[in-house]
């Protein structure tokens, strides 16, 4: 899986490729894990993702109850339309914080 990781300051943002699924959702977790206590802000950024699995989903949201506790915000941005509609779908757009 392609992940980019950039730093600023504090603020990490994560860029994912095109596909996050069942083979891919645990190298993105260990991404994000790797650097859990190094940020106080996380953004995940979906412009080249064109497919997210549950596997995918599940993911972000142990990312959030990680972070929650710790008032770390998680932002995901540059969603297209598939994926938002994904998101509605499962009601994810109302337990994420999605720009």
């Amino acid at each position: 899986m392609d992940i980019e990781k950039k730093y600023n300051e504090k603020e990490l943002t994560i860029k994912v490729g095109n596909r996050i699924d069942t083979v891919t959702a645990p190298d993105f977790e260990n991404e994000i894990n790797d650097e859990i206590g190094k940020f106080d802000s996380l953004i995940i950024d979906f412009s080249d993702l064109e497919y997210i699995s549950s596997a995918g989903l599940r993911v972000l949201i142990a990312t959030q109850k990680k972070l929650k506790p710790e008032n770390i915000p998680m932002t995901i941005k540059n969603v297209n339309d598939t994926i938002n509609e994904i998101f509605r779908m499962s009601g994810f757009d109302k337990i994420l914080q999605i720009e």
